[in-house]
């Protein structure tokens, strides 16, 4: 591979974002792209997953290349110069990479990771926590699978298509897809393209969610007719799984504290043909309040450390902190309480996140049915999607049905 400046400095762009100003490195890797509009495919593919590759690994990186944060310009050219060495790659004659001690790299890289928080590139906080919740072994193979790069999974929208359908539409604009066994609206990408830009997306014949993810929807055994509640919709990709689960009947309300999230929702809804959404601001206890004993089914996609979506997401290993996982543990067990007397006589509630922490998990649902309110509920099935077993996003829901 040779190395071109322009897309090496756009990535060291990324790298100070990231990095440096604490910056979301989607944002930061989409708002970097469109600087050169000559580039084409292979070179925004190149700054994309190069930098995402150094984000997942800066921990063993500026490690190896002995830099602290935060990074001056020099000590990022270096962090990239490992990445570079450990690649293969042929380093140009450039000033930034003047000395750079190619066999020290590899020898450190060779002694480093022998130890794990290096090897699978973790804070020190974080891997203590994961060791002591999962067992070393289980933390260490779940790390080793959170590391690689997440694969491409899209859901077709059963409101318009079906999986077979939609996997001949994208053959068309030269996507080649595969099905997931278990996994019955899901497709997967042969080769990473840019799926915004397909008629098929423009035309809502699909969005764009991992395989463990859509196990969420269903996992709450919604019937037509019935009136849904999602609490923390988001910007809505349960809930137009939910949408089309209940092939438009009843009716779905999607609420959220963020105006602007809910604001996506209602545009991909009517991309999606889901027209029963109806989208709610949480702005006070008035409108939980009026929900009370009038819901079928409730969905609470909890907020959580994200720790079992780090491989889409390598950036948030570095923005997390102990002081908000212990934040997000309270806020989790509030919202268990606040929303579950929404519920009818004979209700279901399901319980979910993208965490692998059982603190997040397990423990919140033994928490919950201690309290005066979840005294009401009792189990009725519990699902861990672990990303070692599974090669897909880290997951845990809990069915809960109100007695």
């Amino acid at each position: 591979m040779r190395l071109h400046r322009n897309l090496v400095v756009a990535v060291i762009k990324v790298l100070d974002g990231t990095f440096n100003q604490n910056l979301y490195a989607d944002k930061t890797i989409e708002k970097i792209l469109k600087f050169d509009k000559r580039w084409g495919s292979r070179d925004r593919g190149f700054i994309a997953e190069t930098s995402y590759e150094i984000i997942r690994w800066k921990r063993l990186y500026s490690e190896i290349s002995e830099t602290k944060s935060p990074f001056k310009y020099g000590e990022l050219w270096k962090i990239f110069s490992v990445w570079a060495i450990l690649k293969g790659i042929q380093l140009p004659a450039w000033k930034e990479f003047e000395n750079t001690p190619r066999r020290r790299i590899k020898g450190r890289f060779d002694s480093l990771t022998k130890i794990r928080k290096f090897r699978e590139s973790i804070p020190d906080w974080l891997d203590e926590i994961g060791c002591a919740e999962l067992g070393e072994n289980k933390w260490t193979n779940e790390l080793s699978a959170l590391n690689k790069q997440a694969d491409v999974i899209i859901r077709a929208n059963s409101l318009k298509t079906n999986v077979n359908d939609l996997a001949t539409e994208l053959l068309k604009e030269d996507i080649q897809t595969e099905k997931i066994k278990g996994f019955p609206y899901a497709l997967k990408l042969k080769e990473r393209k840019n799926l915004f830009k397909t008629d098929s997306f423009k035309k809502g014949y699909f969005e764009i969610q991992d395989a463990s993810s859509q196990l969420v929807a269903p996992f709450l055994k919604v019937e037509k007719g019935m009136k849904i509640c999602d609490v923390c919709a988001g910007a809505g990709g349960k809930t137009l799984h939910l949408s089309a689960l209940s092939e438009n009947k009843g009716q779905i309300i999607a609420m959220d504290i963020y105006k602007n999230k809910l604001f996506e929702l209602k545009r991909r809804a009517k991309r999606n043909n889901a027209f029963n959404i109806e989208t709610r601001i949480i702005e006070n206890n008035k409108s939980i309040k009026r929900l009370h004993g009038r819901i079928d089914r409730l969905l609470i996609d909890s907020p959580c450390s994200g720790i079992g979506v780090l491989k889409r997401n390598p950036d948030s290993k570095w923005k997390l902190s102990l002081e908000f996982l212990n934040k997000i543990k309270n806020t989790q067990q509030e919202i268990l309480n606040k929303y579950s007397p929404m519920i009818k006589k004979n209700g279901k509630l399901v319980y979910a996140t993208c965490s692998i922490l059982p603190s997040e998990n397990q423990n919140q649902i033994r928490c919950f049915l201690k309290t005066e309110i979840g005294k009401k509920f009792k189990i009725e099935e519990e699902k861990i999607v672990s990303p070692f077993n599974s090669g897909f996003d880290g997951f845990y829901m809990a069915r809960l049905s109100y007695k």
